[in-house]
């Protein structure tokens, strides 16, 4: 009984995974291309005086940044690296502060497409060009990049490649992309606008009380008919998102569960996906009771071979078991703090 309740476990994660590495892959990737469209870029940056420098200088383009009444050094460090900095608006109830930043940079710009970054990205030179001529040629309106995720502490690396894998377990790249789809998805790290677009759906002002103000704005992006697409470019952009466990744990636990919320079907089969992933140490503790040493030391091996392709060093892939779990307990505090309406301090604020 014990095998084959572990054969149909490891069916079970290796089909989602497969299905998962799947799903990032048929993003269609920007990897070269010439555009010469004017574009502003908008950086809304709160408390990012160790990022911000790195981020504005690896664009050659009009650079604003939004200082989200920082109380670091961020505007200082924007201003020498060559950013037009301007301050964001004071907040009004309910609303938060990356659409409002966001907002107010788009206000301050006058170019025909606004590139929307974070302040922990950085991008090749060549990343401008190639996704403006991208989304040229495709006559699109809006654009979102998934970058490649830049992972340095070994928790990082453990984990990162883990909450990714999972995440794509519940998207289904053909239904994000395309327009006959409600199905929407977006990455605030990297999002293109046409400024005629943008206006006329009002703007980031359209998602202002939103935690998860990206995939919002790329839901009313599709309510209104416009052409979005959600891309990839591990090559000419670079994301550091967290840099510890708690700061991994507060993002996550600010997002995870609210995406899930946003997209019910993708939820449900990224909760699938976690329960058979989790179900793996109960499963391989039965197999060892049950002496089926063999099978025991096969199955062992399944999250780790499974979840391999997301992972840069695949020896990080060992540690798999571990991200499983840990991971496990942030997605439960995000549901719990979701639910229970309870607020999460994210840079000096409670969202």
């Amino acid at each position: 009984m014990s095998v084959a309740a572990a054969l149909l476990v490891a069916v079970g994660i290796v089909l989602f995974l497969v299905k998962s590495r799947g799903n990032y892959l048929r993003l269609p990737e920007i990897n070269s291309g010439t555009g010469t469209h004017s574009v502003t870029v908008i950086i809304p940056a709160r408390n990012e005086e160790r990022n911000i420098a790195r981020a504005v200088r690896s664009f050659s383009h009009d650079v604003i940044v939004v200082d989200d009444a920082s109380a670091d050094r961020t505007a200082e460090q924007a201003a020498a690296a060559g950013a037009r900095v301007i301050h964001a608006p004071p907040l009004t109830p309910g609303q938060l502060g990356k659409p409002n930043a966001c907002l107010a940079g788009a206000r301050a710009s006058e170019s025909d497409w606004l590139l929307f970054v974070d302040a922990d990205t950085w991008f090749e030179p060549a990343f401008v060009p190639a996704l403006l001529a991208y989304a040229t040629r495709q006559n699109l309106d809006m654009a979102s990049v998934f970058l490649q995720q830049e992972c340095r502490s070994a928790i990082e690396r453990i984990l990162l490649p883990y909450a990714f894998a999972l995440y794509f377990c519940g998207v289904q790249a053909d239904r994000v992309n395309s327009a006959k789809s409600p199905q929407a998805l977006a990455n605030g790290q990297c999002l293109l606008f046409r400024r005629t677009a943008y206006n006329s759906i009002g703007g980031h002002a359209s998602v202002a009380t939103s935690v998860i103000e990206d995939v919002a704005l790329a839901r009313v992006a599709k309510q209104h008919g416009l052409q979005t697409r959600v891309l990839r470019s591990e090559k000419l952009g670079h994301v550091r998102m967290y840099d510890s466990f708690p700061s991994i744990w507060r993002g996550f636990q600010k997002n995870s569960f609210r995406f899930l919320l946003v997209n019910p079907l993708s939820g449900l089969q990224v909760i699938t996906a976690s329960i058979l992933l989790t179900s793996y140490l109960p499963v391989l503790a039965w197999l060892v009771s049950d002496r089926h040493a063999v099978a025991a030391g096969i199955f062992a091996l399944v999250p780790s071979l499974g979840l391999a392709p997301w992972y840069l060093r695949k020896w990080d892939a060992l540690f798999a078991p571990l991200a499983i779990y840990l991971f496990q307990l942030i997605a439960l505090n995000g549901m719990l703090t979701t639910l229970f309406r309870a607020k999460t301090n994210w840079k000096g604020r409670r969202v």
